[in-house]
């Protein structure tokens, strides 16, 4: 009983600790009703529609944070063989006589290596951008959306188009959308098959070499490097893609003979890799 009572007492008393709260919460909410009085209902109403619209827009927001990309761009200069890969990838033929591509070939599809595996295979989105330098603007409005960039080589051809190919890679790898969001880059060196083609640790050198001299140009021509969002490598050193914020990778591949297996599970895998591993030693 004595126990009983002492819980009686000291609910008592919480009551009267909490009386002072309860007329402040009441007069906070009468004013709040007066207040609410004086507003017009079509104001109150608009008030009330902007308040819901901007929940469900940060709710939107949130979610689609959360929604891992599958889509992988491809890109390169033009005759690089990109449209090639493109329907590699899709079809598992490189559809011999396609020209050069003028609009983006886009698709969503199950790789065609992939095709006759067993179990649920995601599909990929697949996004191949010419390469002509005017058409080179539409690469900005996917990257937004990018899991992976497939940079396309022509491994052939490369020497001449060395300087062309490292001036369009750096600047994408400086591009804010690439290197906020970390986005990897492959690079595919493509007709690898060909006698007369570069290995792929050449044209990695050939394309570090190359990007090192643009570093040096352009911080003499801006040092707030005011044509690209973000620089490239470390002051004071000679510049290595093991550099790059983003995870850049090499590959061999030949579009026409359909061996892109090099090509084919990296893109989405990029991230999972370290640069280390990805580089052959010199």
């Amino acid at each position: 009983m004595e126990g009983m009572e002492q819980w009686k007492d000291q609910l008592e008393q919480l009551k009267i600790q909490l009386e002072p709260w309860k007329i402040q919460l009441e007069q906070w909410l009468h004013q709040a009703i007066e207040y609410l009085d004086q507003i017009p209902p079509i104001q109150l109403y608009a008030a009330i529609a902007v308040l819901f619209i901007s929940t469900l827009l940060l709710f939107s927001i949130r979610l689609f944070k959360r929604t891992k990309s599958n889509t992988i761009v491809l890109t390169g200069l033009s005759g690089s063989g990109k449209t090639v890969l493109f329907y590699v990838l899709r079809d598992g033929s490189s559809h011999q006589g396609t020209v050069t591509s003028m609009e983006p070939n886009e698709g969503t599809f199950v790789l065609n290596s992939e095709s006759n595996k067993k179990g649920k295979i995601k599909p990929v989105h697949i996004v191949d951008v010419p390469g002509h330098s005017r058409l080179r603007p539409k690469l900005d409005e996917f990257l937004p959306q990018a899991a992976g960039i497939v940079f396309v080589v022509d491994a052939v051809e490369f020497l001449p188009s060395c300087p062309s190919v490292s001036e369009y890679l750096y600047d994408i790898l400086t591009k804010a959308s690439v290197v906020k969001k970390k986005i990897p880059v492959l690079i595919c060196c493509n007709k690898s098959d060909k006698v007369t083609a570069h290995t792929k640790e050449f044209i990695r050198k050939q394309i570090e070499k190359e990007i090192e001299k643009l570093r040096a140009s352009r911080s003499a021509i801006s040092a707030a490097d005011i044509s690209n969002d973000f620089t490239l490598g470390v002051s004071g050193e000679v510049f290595s893609f093991t550099q790059c914020r983003n995870a850049v990778t090499v590959a061999d591949a030949s579009g026409l003979k359909g061996e892109v297996a090099q090509a084919h599970g990296r893109p989405l895998n990029l991230k999972e890799k370290s640069r280390e591993e990805d580089f052959d030693s010199d």
